[in-house]
């Protein structure tokens, strides 16, 4: 029997909730949605019907959320509503009826990092909870822990700069944005660290190469389907080996410049979630 977290949906019912729901979490740049989609085909090799989610996905405020945080004006309240909308959209018109007909839904990112998001803003942990309560609680939650430099130097070698809200700008930790993202990642680490005791979070090593990483998700994820792990799940695991590396080898010559060294303070405060 499916349940919530605090009081359900108006009209929620379940039954018949066949599916699997698996969440991704971890901070930007952590590979949550590089895992996705090495999850999505492993899944879906196998027989798995798929549906994947995330954030901001909705129709109904996906776009208005985005629109709101470029005036980098919004409230962390509105902040939160926004996202409980969008979550509340999503799991109403996706994600329960992707599990009722027997589907696997694969979430980058749930109410975790919103709930996580809320409360560095100022909320409190009950606040946040009640707020998101209409959750159903998944199946799965593996959490993809790096470490805050290897965060920093991928957000640079993907878009070439920090992200205002990412860094944690809004909450005026640091006129500094470097110094800003590592204060604030290390805020949002002390909330997972609770969540994943209270949640039973599966935790796995997120600085390595993105085919170990997998590896060790399949390993998590298999108990879900039977432990169908099989011969060709090695198979698989060494082909997405070989492509990494082929894609290392082709783009050596462009790698991305080393970010700058983590404050003393942040270094020494780094914790992994239980």
């Amino acid at each position: 029997m499916r349940r919530t977290f605090g009081t359900p949906l108006p009209g929620f019912s379940s039954e018949h909730l066949r599916g699997h729901l698996i969440v991704l979490e971890g901070a930007d740049g952590s590979g949550r949605t590089t895992e996705v989609g090495l999850l999505r085909d492993w899944l879906e090799i196998r027989g798995h019907p798929v549906v994947d989610t995330g954030l901001r996905r909705s129709t109904l405020v996906g776009p208005e959320i985005d629109r709101a945080k470029q005036g980098h004006t919004l409230s962390a309240t509105t902040m939160a509503l926004f996202y409980a909308a969008d979550f509340a959209d999503q799991l109403e018109n996706k994600i329960l009826p992707s599990l009722a007909a027997g589907s696997t839904v694969l979430a980058d990112r749930y109410t975790y990092t919103l709930m996580a998001r809320a409360v560095v803003r100022g909320a409190t942990r009950e606040w946040a909870r009640r707020l998101y309560g209409f959750a159903v609680v998944p199946d799965l939650t593996v959490f993809l822990d790096a470490r805050p430099e290897i965060l920093l130097h991928r957000a640079i070698a993907r878009y070439g700069s920090l992200d205002y809200w990412e860094s944690g700008m809004d909450l005026s930790l640091s006129r500094d944005r470097f110094e800003s993202f590592f204060r604030y990642q290390q805020l949002l680490r002390s909330e997972f660290d609770w969540m994943g005791r209270e949640f039973r979070f599966r935790v796995v090593d997120a600085n390595r190469d993105p085919a170990r990483v997998h590896e060790d998700v399949v390993g998590c994820v298999a108990a879900l389907y039977g432990g169908e792990e099989g011969d060709d799940v090695g198979l698989g695991v060494s082909a997405t080996r070989r492509a990494g590396r082929a894609a290392r080898a082709s783009g050596a010559s462009r790698a991305a410049p080393s970010p700058p060294r983590a404050p003393a303070a942040s270094r020494a405060s780094t914790r992994r979630p239980a």
